[in-house]
């Protein structure tokens, strides 16, 4: 099949309360890590982690060693990061850690990067807010890391030395970026390996982009995040974890993610996240018609991102609609994209 189903293991996101979630993201650590382990069992083809930084429910901070833990107790899934804040992270070394990952994991590992968006993160760390031209000048710089040049770079924002950076990955990790703005999601068709969006209708900015500059539309990739929760009764499901999933939304908006004109200020009901279109509730067969109809639109799109769990929900009641994706829409899927 053109896009392999696997899903977004962000689930390092711990309960809204602050008492004791310190305590709480322990276990949950480990057992995000043992989900990915068995979700590879199940066919899934890749799991990745996001980045945030202090937040009271312990969103995972280090993503890259997450990702390493997971790349080194699997043997055939992907591992990613959906995204690393680029701005945060001095490029040398992010292309040096990068390398290594994948080279623990036999080259299983794709680096995602974007610009970031919360203003108390950039401050932490004494560096500026969403700038694109730092965006730009990491990539050039991780490249030209992966490369084993010695050659200078001299950016509008950063530079690097002319030291030859070893050891030199055999095969690069994939560069993605992450993006979802118009012009970010454009950007990324100049820029990167490939673009992961956070919705299905920015497929078309992105094939727009690689048309504008000149990229080869079969080699383009898509790594498409989905905001659907899938069960065999997801209303009685969503009667569960909507709370969690409406808490989430509301700190991304507190965070400053929803930036565009026309964007919610806050989602005070989980109905209210429904009639807004922020998450779909489907069982497999509506999963398995959207998933075909999408991949076979575009079939640029290589990876399908779903949440394994939401901050406060439990990593078991993650996995249950793990087993029923599993068992219900993989194949289905694989089966409808291969007889087409």
């Amino acid at each position: 099949m053109t896009g392999s189903i696997a899903p977004t293991f962000r689930a390092l996101v711990r309960p809204a309360q602050p008492a004791g979630v310190a305590a709480a993201a322990r276990p949950s650590y480990r057992e995000s890590v043992d989900q990915a382990v068995w979700a590879e069992s199940l066919g899934f083809g890749s799991a990745w982690v996001s980045e945030h930084h202090f937040t009271e429910d312990d969103y995972a901070s280090s993503p890259l060693t997450i990702a390493a833990a997971i790349g080194a107790r699997t043997a055939r899934m992907r591992v990613g990061t959906d995204i690393i804040v680029a701005g945060l992270h001095e490029p040398v070394r992010l292309a040096e850690d990068a390398t290594s990952i994948g080279l623990l994991t036999g080259d299983r590992f794709d680096l995602g990067i974007g610009l970031g968006y919360h203003t108390s993160e950039f401050a932490a760390f004494g560096q500026v807010k969403q700038r694109p031209s730092l965006l730009e000048d990491a990539i050039a710089i991780i490249r030209r890391a992966w490369s084993g040049s010695a050659e200078r770079y001299e950016g509008k924002r950063l530079s690097s030395p002319g030291q030859a950076v070893t050891p030199v990955p055999g095969r690069p990790p994939l560069l993605l970026v992450g993006a979802q703005s118009e012009v970010g999601v454009r950007r990324a068709a100049r820029l990167a390996d490939g673009v992961i969006t956070l919705a299905n209708d920015h497929c078309a900015w992105h094939m727009d982009g690689i048309a504008e500059y000149g990229r080869d539309p079969v080699q383009a990739r898509i790594y498409a995040s989905q905001w659907s929760i899938v069960a065999e009764d997801p209303e009685r499901v969503w009667s569960q974890i909507g709370k969690h999933v409406c808490y989430q939304l509301n700190k991304y908006i507190e965070w400053g993610s929803f930036e565009s004109p026309g964007q919610p200020t806050n989602f005070p009901t989980t109905q209210s996240v429904l009639d807004a279109g922020c998450h779909w509730l489907m069982d497999a067969s509506t999963a398995v018609d959207d998933l075909v109809s999408l991949v076979t639109a575009y079939p640029q799109v290589r990876n399908l991102h779903y949440w394994a769990q939401f901050p406060g929900e439990s990593v078991g009641s993650g996995s249950e609609r793990i087993q029923y994706f599993a068992d219900k829409v993989i194949p289905r899927v694989a089966e409808k994209l291969g007889a087409k």
